[in-house]
């Protein structure tokens, strides 16, 4: 729709306008980042957010909006004369998920460059949001690339093109902007660390609410231009408020006292670095501007906190974000305002401690402008960290035999034996290298060999369309051979368009790694089931760095389960490994099967993602399951008809062996086998240990391996 849902007219999420209208005050903040669940208005109310921002003066004809007062002097379309210029409404530029890089930062025409000695640009994304706001909905599936050029931007406030010695450089400072399901995966911490703020938002669970959501929402749908011109008062209102709130911005005195408050805030909560300290004093700052005082408060470094730090007190990828509230008022009451705070200057938005929560963006249940929304029946924290119900610890036990089921429990499944509530998993360490082998083509990641954009350069190729990465010196070999025939006379070579080369580069991609744990009885060893936790959540750990997708499979009694469909959000995996119960029989048979069908179904879906089946067992098979059709067959024998079934179908595979104990049967060295890979040992999974770094699964191992010699078959793939 051409017209734009009035920001005005979002209902609730007070947090989530704040932050954004706190960065149209005061860009330097550096940027939102919004993190929610699907359907609560997140995009809606970040495209909404341009038409409240002021207009910007531009040089008349420059393609990247150099300031009249200022111009770039090393603009590409400089150098520009000091003058009036022009005016332009504040842009809001969209990044696709899947742009290119070209795209994103302009591309360079190698082509003319070569050909005719032209240096032609035509400007991407980052130059079209210079001085506005560049949005990137689903950031967190953002490709690495992108991210990279997008942190150089961001550091530097200038983007760089360069190819083959020829260089352009153009200013590119914006409001960085973007929004997450936290479900789809989690973002790179370097990329975390850029964004000023951020927010949780969550729906409201309040009916009346969620009725003046949908009132208002179909309101717009049946009328965007009638809906938009009630809201246009308001609207109003507020962008004159920021226009207000930036005047006011240079006058505002950020006292000892509030510095002090900020720094021992950041050191109370352990924030690495500075870049928070100075955040949450712009932060601080701008929320006294937008309020209408020129003295920053306790209340203003409260809030700055609230909102600048919760994400980076992140220790891993599985750490929830938040902050607790109640020792941030710790801190803060150790450095107690220095004299009373005067009465708040009268305020016809009356902005309070919450800001725009009580500004006209609060309609009443009719939908018209001017009133208050419906609240919710309970207060709704986005900044604290969610809850996580700590699990039960098993009672002590030794471990069980697999073959002698315990006495009966009453459960749904009669084979599943009894369950024992859940373990904690071990402290997460760092593992070994597990790669695919060969050469793919997926997306671009950190574990295995692929062809990819980015990259050392392994050959030249003629260009499939437009030129992207130009091998220099395959392009000068093609052409060299005719110059006699085209006339040179010069010293320069005459190319043509049939002898550019494309450069053909190696990279690494990411792969889907499919965990099958093994949750019988057989591990259901209170100390051997956290290991088997704590290798597992460490594998998810480099998952998460190696930018893989994961799945998590369990088998136990008489079935196997897909614990968790293939999926970006790691920390997803580990809370469901978490919470795994043990007990019961070993159906090893349906686990394998189970993992065949889910490869199966996740080829078809994304074909150029290649697999890493990573099997956590001891190599018990007890029982037969859900594998069904053979009743001649023993589990034993079904599980290595399984294990080959999935080796024919060429899947990568590794078997961690979680057998302890003097007597050791050595049945993980068998599966290993049927699958074609290599069997790892808890220990030896540990990047520090002596026994090597494994870095490729094998797709076959030597005839002569037994099960017994599993551990030198271990060393041998390493």
């Amino acid at each position: 729709m051409s017209t734009p849902y009035p920001f005005t007219a979002v209902v609730g999420q007070s947090d989530l306008r704040l932050a954004l209208l706190l960065n149209a005050v005061s860009p330097a903040v550096g940027g939102v980042l919004v993190r929610g669940e699907k359907g609560t208005a997140k995009s809606t109310a970040v495209r909404a957010l341009s038409a409240l921002l002021p207009q910007v003066d531009v040089v008349s004809g420059c393609r990247f909006s150099c300031a009249p007062t200022a111009p770039d002097p090393a603009c590409p379309d400089g150098p520009h004369e000091a003058g009036p210029g022009g005016v332009r409404p504040a842009r809001m530029v969209e990044l696709p998920v899947g742009a290119s890089e070209d795209r994103l930062v302009g591309a360079l025409d190698i082509e003319r460059a070569l050909a005719e000695g032209v240096k032609a640009f035509e400007p991407g994304l980052l130059a079209d949001a210079h001085r506005g706001i560049l949005y990137v909905d689903e950031v967190n599936l953002l490709h690495d690339h992108l991210i990279d050029l997008l942190l150089d931007a961001a550091a530097m406030g200038a983007s760089y093109v360069e190819r083959e010695g020829v260089s352009v450089r153009h200013a590119a400072r914006f409001l960085l902007v973007g929004t997450m399901n936290p479900e789809e995966g989690e973002l790179r911490p370097q990329l975390l660390d850029r964004f000023g703020l951020t927010v949780e938002v969550a729906a409201s669970r309040e009916p009346s609410q969620r009725v003046e959501v949908v009132r208002r929402r179909l309101a717009y749908e049946d009328d965007p231009a009638g809906f938009a011109t009630r809201w246009a008062g308001d609207e109003h209102e507020v962008r004159a408020r920021v226009v207000a709130a930036r005047a006011l911005l240079p006058k505002v005195s950020l006292g000892d006292t509030a510095l002090l408050q900020i720094a021992a805030t950041c050191a109370g909560f352990e924030v690495d670095g500075m870049r928070a300290d100075i955040v949450m004093a712009r932060t601080a700052t701008a929320l006294a501007a937008w309020a209408g005082r020129t003295d920053v408060r306790k209340e203003d470094v409260r809030q700055a906190a609230l909102l600048a730090l919760p994400h980076r007190r992140r220790r891993n990828p599985f750490d929830a974000p938040g902050l607790d509230e109640d020792m941030l008022d710790r801190i803060l009451d150790e450095f107690p305002d220095e004299e009373p705070e005067p009465e708040p200057e009268p305020d016809p938005e009356g902005p309070g401690d919450s800001g725009p929560d009580d500004g006209p963006g609060d309609g009443g249940p009719d939908g018209g402008p001017g009133g208050t929304p419906p609240q919710g029946a309970g207060p709704q924290d986005p900044g604290a960290p969610a809850e996580t119900p700590e699990a039960p610890e098993a009672p002590e036990s030794g471990e069980a035999p697999a073959e002698a089921p315990e006495a009966p429990q009453p459960s749904a499944q009669e084979a599943a034996g009894p369950e024992q509530a859940a373990v904690r998993a071990a402290e997460p360490f760092r593992t070994k290298m597990l790669s695919v082998p060969g050469l793919g083509e997926g997306a671009s990641g950190r574990r295995s060999r692929a062809r990819t954009a980015h990259g050392r350069t392994t050959g030249a190729q003629r260009p499939r369309g437009h030129l992207t990465k130009l091998h220099l010196t395959a392009t000068i070999r093609a052409a060299a051979p005719h110059q006699k025939a085209r006339g040179r006379d010069g010293r320069g070579l005459v190319i043509r368009k049939d002898d550019l080369r494309q450069a053909t580069r190696e990279g690494r991609e990411g792969n889907l790694v499919l965990f099958v744990v093994d949750a019988s009885g057989s591990m259901a060893a209170r100390q051997r089931m956290s290991a088997v936790k704590g290798a597992v959540l460490s594998l998810l750990l480099d998952a998460y760095q190696r930018r893989d997708k994961v799945g998590l499979i369990t088998f136990r009694g008489a079935t196997a389960e897909l614990a968790l469909p293939p999926t970006s959000s790691v920390d997803a995996a580990a809370a469901r490994l978490e919470q795994l119960p043990t007990g019961g029989r070993t159906p090893l048979a349906a686990g394998l099967l189970k993992a065949h069908e889910v490869l199966r179904i996740e080829r078809l879906r994304d074909p150029s993602r290649r697999p890493l089946l990573v099997v956590v067992t001891d190599g018990r098979a007890t029982s037969a399951g859900n594998a069904g059709g053979r009743t001649d067959s023993s589990p034993r024998e079904l599980a290595g008809h399984s294990a080959r079934l999935l080796q024919a179908g060429g899947v990568a595979s590794v078997v961690v062996d979680c057998e302890s104990g003097p007597v050791r049967l050595g049945l993980a060295g068998v599966l290993a086998r049927d699958l074609g890979g290599p069997a790892v040992t808890l220990d030896g999974l540990r990047a520090d240990s002596l026994a090597g770094l494994v870095k490729n699964v094998r797709t076959a191992v030597t005839s002569t391996a037994s099960p017994q010699s599993s551990s030198n078959s271990n060393r041998r793939a390493a």
